[in-house]
C-alpha cells in the first residue's frame, strides 16, 4: 500500500459516501433501492423479516494495534450475520455506520469498506445504506443486518424442550487463544520494542481476526429438513450461551467435557500457555459458532456431519446446569463469557 494520506476533510461527508459506495452493486431481487436515498426500500416476497444490529468501540471490542481495518471491516460484518443465522435465517442486507476521529486517513477507510465489501460478496448481502459522522477520538462501528425467513420457521431461545440433544458446530475456544497472543505480543512490543512472534499460529489467530459466520450450517439445516428447537450464536463462551438457553427455555442441561470440540492446533497452543483448553472454550467469546438443541430424532441426520458435535443434553431445570469432567467429576456451569465491559 502507498503511504499516500487523503485528509477526509477534504472531501465533505457526502463527498466521503459517494466515495465508498461508488463501487457498491446490490445483486438481490429483493433490494428495490440502495444508497444514494433517503432510505433503502427492500421486498422480501412473503418472508418474514429478522433484524439485529451490534456496536463495536474501539479500545472495548476492539485494538487496532494488531487488527488490520480490513480484517475489522470483514469482522463487523460477520458477527453481524451470525446473529441472523442463530435465528435460523438467512441475513440479505446490511447498513453500516461509522464515527471515526481525523486520525483516519481517506485511504484507512478504503481499507475498512475492503473489507465490509469482501464479507458482503461472500455471504451474499447487500449494503444498503448507514452513516458517517466524526468522533472527538477513536473509532465506533454501528451494524444493522436484516434477513428473512419462511413465516414463523425462525428459532429462538426459549424453546429447548427437555431430553433434546445439546449441539455445537465447528471448534470452541480458538478466538480467545488468538486474542491471548496478540494481547501478549502487543504487551511485549510495548515493553522491549521487539518485533511480534506470533509462533506460525496461523489458525487461533485467524479465527480471531476473520472470524466466519456458519451459513452452511443453516444451509445444511434446509436440506436435511431439520429445525432445531432453540439456537443461539456463540459470541461469548460456550457456558454463557447454554446458559441463556437453559434459562429462557426453564431447563437445565449436562455438558461432557470431553465431547466439546477443540482444534487439535488450539488445544496445543493452549497446553504451551499452561491454559486448560476446556476453560478456553467455556468462557472464551468470539467463535461465531452456532449452538443449537435438536430432538432426539433428528439424531441419525446429524451423525455424518464432521461439523456438528453432540455435547451434551437437556434437562429438568431442577437437575441444575452442570458440566461432567473427563475425570467424571461433576461441576456447575457457570458464566465466566466475555464481558466487553470489564476486558
Amino acid at each position: 500500500m502507498s503511504n499516500e494520506r487523503t485528509e477526509i476533510s477534504s472531501l465533505g461527508e457526502f463527498g466521503l459516501i459517494d466515495h465508498l459506495t461508488q463501487n457498491n452493486e446490490t445483486k438481490l431481487a429483493s433490494t428495490i433501492l440502495s444508497v444514494g436515498d433517503d432510505a433503502a426500500v427492500i421486498d422480501h416476497f412473503g418472508k418474514q423479516t429478522v433484524i439485529t444490529t451490534d456496536m463495536l468501540v474501539e479500545g472495548i471490542h476492539f485494538d487496532l494495534m494488531y487488527t488490520p481495518l480490513k480484517h475489522l471491516g470483514y469482522k463487523s460484518v460477520v458477527a453481524n450475520l451470525s446473529d441472523i443465522y442463530a435465528m435460523n435465517a438467512l441475513p440479505t442486507h446490511v447498513t453500516l455506520s461509522i464515527a471515526f476521529s481525523n486520525r483516519f486517513s481517506l485511504e484507512a477507510m478504503d481499507e475498512f469498506y475492503e473489507g465490509v465489501y469482501a464479507a458482503c460478496e461472500k455471504y451474499e448481502v447487500d449494503l444498503v445504506g448507514g452513516d458517517t459522522t466524526s468522533s472527538q477520538k477513536g473509532f465506533v462501528i454501528s451494524i444493522t443486518a436484516i434477513g428473512e425467513v419462511a413465516p414463523d420457521k425462525y428459532v429462538k431461545r426459549s424453546t429447548a424442550q427437555k431430553g433434546d440433544l445439546l449441539c455445537v458446530s465447528g471448534f470452541l475456544g480458538g478466538a480467545f487463544l488468538g486474542l491471548t497472543i496478540l494481547e501478549r505480543e502487543k504487551r511485549i512490543f510495548a515493553e522491549t520494542g521487539s518485533q511480534p512472534d506470533l509462533e506460525d499460529q496461523a489458525y487461533i489467530v485467524g479465527k480471531l481476526l476473520k472470524p466466519e459466520a456458519r451459513k452452511d450450517i443453516i444451509e445444511f439445516f434446509a436440506t436435511s429438513e431439520i429445525t432445531p428447537t432453540s439456537m443461539i450464536d456463540v459470541s461469548d463462551g460456550l457456558s454463557s450461551e447454554t446458559l441463556h438457553i437453559c434459562k429462557q427455555s426453564n431447563l437445565g442441561c449436562i455438558i461432557y467435557e470431553d465431547k466439546i470440540p477443540v482444534h487439535e492446533e488450539a488445544r496445543q497452543f493452549a497446553y504451551k500457555l499452561e491454559l486448560d483448553p476446556t476453560a478456553c472454550a467455556l468462557s472464551g467469546g468470539e467463535d461465531y459458532e452456532l449452538l443449537f438443541t435438536l430432538s432426539q430424532s433428528d439424531y441419525d441426520k446429524i451423525l455424518l456431519n464432521e461439523q456438528i458435535s453432540v455435547i451434551g443434553y437437556m434437562t429438568e431445570a431442577e437437575e441444575g446446569t452442570h458440566i461432567l469432567t473427563r475425570g467424571g467429576n461433576k461441576h456447575a456451569l457457570v458464566a465466566q463469557g466475555w464481558n466487553h465491559l470489564k476486558r
